[in-house]
């Protein structure tokens, strides 16, 4: 039997390369994105009662009423502007990149366009091309990433379905002002393009910026699914729980798709996660907690030669290690999980032609030991 691949340049992904690495050399992983913490033992107690009380069989399509009520106050608590409808613009998913999958899965046909802006998260692109789309990248270069939007105007074409954006940005940390969501909305205001919003990392946000939703902005909102995810901001990544936020219209496309590849998310997780939402502060505070993890961790690696690029968001953080060696990035990430046992991620992995800055990323949602431990053998290269 002769199969045809429709993802024939895919292989394992570059977290799995290099987590079996870390483990193979026993080495501190900052690869893969999760935390090396167990969400509030409240929340975990939730799960476990939803479960005693009978919450075992299918949730709804579209997610349980009550989490959907929750989702609408927190919007409306974080962005005062924003009123959603919990039955005709809230999903619950299995987790963000499900809701990514769906997204592109509901709108994009074979031979619509769809304009990525890397280095990007790297499910995007497959995802495309799953369902027949062709990507279109506009890339950015280190060591500021920054959107020329007069640029991605070029590269919109009669084909153009679709234009994704990340903000906090994964893997560069950067994040995206009023002004960028401005230029974005002008240059798509007379089209036919939907906006995908990836913002599940809204809620880590440093140094006093504020987190800029498309969703607040009046125009995008009529024309974006906003994508969120329970995972990144209640520290359970393993628990795939997200939702996606989008106009009545959007929406009722997106959950003809949803409901026929998942159909619902986990139910005890979803009636833990209503109950837990009630309190605004289990998400408010986030912020801080994170951006102290990456104060510690740049402070203890002051004597290294790694130079940290600037990090607006996410919990990740990006370093030049052009002072240090000239290798192309896979290897110099392969060799130093090897020799002093630390894993990180090439950036070259969110670039589509294999973009190499000399730029590596490093995941900084671990307790402060392993973040010592991992700056002290750093600070040895």
């Amino acid at each position: 039997m002769q199969l045809s691949s429709k993802l024939p340049n895919v292989g394992t992904t570059i977290f799995t390369i290099m987590s079996s690495l870390a483990q193979e050399h026993n080495a501190v992983n900052l690869s893969q994105g999760f935390p090396n913490y167990d969400p509030d033992p409240r929340l975990r107690k939730l799960v476990f009662d939803h479960m005693e009380m009978g919450d075992n069989q299918y949730a709804p399509m579209p997610g349980t009423p009550l989490l959907r009520s929750r989702i609408a106050e927190k919007i409306n608590q974080t962005y005062p502007s924003i009123q959603l409808d919990p039955n005709t613009e809230i999903t619950v998913t299995a987790g963000a990149t499900q809701a990514l999958f769906c997204a592109f899965a509901a709108f994009i046909r074979p031979g619509d366009e769809v304009i990525l802006i890397e280095p990007c998260y790297d499910s995007y692109r497959p995802s495309i091309e799953t369902v027949g789309g062709v990507v279109v990248p506009y890339r950015l270069s280190a060591p500021d990433y920054s959107i020329n939007w007069t640029e991605v105007h070029r590269l919109i074409s009669p084909k153009t379905k679709m234009i994704c954006t990340n903000t906090p940005c994964n893997p560069t940390g950067k994040i995206l002002r009023q002004e960028d969501l401005d230029e974005l909305a002008h240059i798509i205001q007379h089209t036919n393009i939907i906006h995908l919003s990836d913002e599940v990392y809204e809620h880590l946000v440093f140094d006093g910026n504020s987190h800029v939703s498309a969703l607040a902005h009046p125009e995008l909102q009529k024309r974006s699914m906003t994508v969120f995810s329970f995972g990144k901001t209640f520290h359970n990544t393993g628990w795939k729980i997200g939702y996606l936020i989008a106009p009545p219209e959007i929406t009722s496309e997106f959950r003809k798709v949803h409901q026929f590849n998942v159909f619902s998310a986990n139910h005890p997780m979803q009636a833990a996660l209503a109950d837990y939402l009630e309190d605004s502060a289990t998400y408010s505070s986030l912020n801080s907690f994170y951006q102290e993890k990456r104060d510690f961790f740049l402070n203890a690696l002051k004597g290294s030669k790694l130079r940290p690029l600037a990090c607006d968001g996410t919990y990740f953080q990006l370093f030049d290690y052009s002072a240090i060696s000239s290798e192309r990035d896979l290897d110099f990430c392969k060799r130093i999980t090897k020799e002093i046992g630390v894993a990180t991620i090439p950036v070259s992995a969110f670039f589509s032609n294999g973009q190499d800055d000399k730029v590596i990323r490093v995941c900084f949602a671990k307790t402060k030991d392993v973040l010592e431990d991992a700056a002290r053998r750093l600070t040895s290269l």
